[in-house]
């Protein structure tokens, strides 16, 4: 039954999609222009250079993918539901979406996740955690595994992360380990760059980071603000500023004219 609903809706869409393309097709025979015409282009849309990984994280992600490559798959299919939720939530606590894939590192999205030390959930919180951001957490009742409301709980933990580390991968990296352990390698590498400080860490950290960066690349096939530190992110932005500049002197000569 579903599979006949299936493809009459699969039917539907195309016949659509066809009545359109002919409708369109109709228009513009009906719009042909004549040889006195002035054709004023529209811009072209720039696509904005991507940020570039870390050399330090390069080899990491390329083992990691090939390794977990059907855990992720796995990761995959069961998002389609689950991060379109997290999606608005983090854009109400305005962070940046791609953090949602923490939770594939986290818990490669299970709901019924549970660590040996008693975190729980998609985004595998911590009862005294979870209790501090307002889930309620009981023996009978636990929030920390609804979609919506663990993921506000995890956007507005790592909102405090940020803004008091000014950086997403320590804000990752602080997630995992504590904002203690974060401040200790500040402390001793006298840096607050990742990969600078990063053997300051404890494996498993250097690791979560990683691994979060690798997902990333997974489901989007490049990073974004969230897989940079603090100073790639200006550098980035520096780099898209001059990109688009260009490009908008450019767009400008877009313009022919036909006598």
């Amino acid at each position: 039954m579903i599979t006949m609903l299936k493809r009459k809706l699969y039917r539907t869409v195309a016949l659509a999609l066809c009545l359109l393309f002919i409708t369109v097709r109709n228009i513009a025979q009906e719009l042909q222009l004549n040889d006195t015409t002035i054709i004023s282009e529209e811009p072209v849309i720039p696509v904005i250079p991507a940020p570039v990984l870390n050399k330090k994280a390069v080899s990491f992600v390329k083992k990691y993918l090939k390794e977990y490559d059907r855990t992720l798959a796995v990761a995959r299919q069961r998002s389609e539901p689950i991060f379109p939720i997290m999606d608005s939530v983090f854009c109400i606590y305005n962070i940046p979406v791609q953090l949602k894939y923490m939770a594939v590192v986290e818990s490669n999205l299970k709901f019924s996740a549970r660590s040996n030390v008693g975190a729980v959930g998609l985004w595998q919180l911590m009862p005294a955690t979870a209790k501090i951001f307002g889930l309620r957490v009981t023996n009978k009742y636990d929030e920390r595994r609804y979609i919506y409301k663990s993921s506000v709980a995890a956007a507005k933990y790592l909102r405090v992360l940020y803004d008091e580390f000014g950086d997403w991968l320590l804000a990752v990296a602080a997630y995992n380990a504590g904002s203690g352990r974060v401040h200790y390698a500040i402390k001793m590498s006298g840096s607050h760059d990742f990969w600078k400080l990063q053997n300051f860490l404890p494996l498993e950290t250097r690791n979560h980071v990683k691994r979060f960066i690798g997902v990333h690349y997974y489901f989007e096939g490049q990073g974004s603000e969230a897989t940079l530190t603090k100073s790639e992110t200006i550098q980035y932005r520096k780099t898209v500023a001059e990109f688009l500049d260009s490009n908008s002197l450019e767009n400008e000569k877009v313009v022919v004219n036909r006598p």
